[in-house]
């Protein structure tokens, strides 16, 4: 997880709020500001730099799984019952 220091938080912050009030919760519009933000950072490219970018990626990945859908699969568990 990104667990960086309060005050570079503060930094990013308001740039984000701005890309989700543009993104509207559109999957297509999200696809393309992660692309874009991936393009513009990586210029030149060099497979180091690619290979860490998908690093990022899927550790972005996991952490959102595991800090959001797993809650959510275990309180629809809890409500609907165990497949197991």
């Amino acid at each position: 997880m990104p667990y960086i220091t309060q005050e570079r938080r503060a930094q990013l912050d308001s740039d984000i709020v701005n890309l989700v009030f543009v993104m509207e919760k559109d999957h297509g519009v999200c696809n393309y500001v992660i692309t874009r933000l991936l393009d513009l950072v990586l210029q030149p490219r060099n497979y180091a730099d690619i290979n860490g970018v998908i690093g990022v990626l899927e550790c972005a990945k996991l952490e959102f799984y595991r800090r959001a859908a797993a809650p959510y699969e275990d309180q629809k568990k809890q409500l609907n019952g165990d497949v197991y």
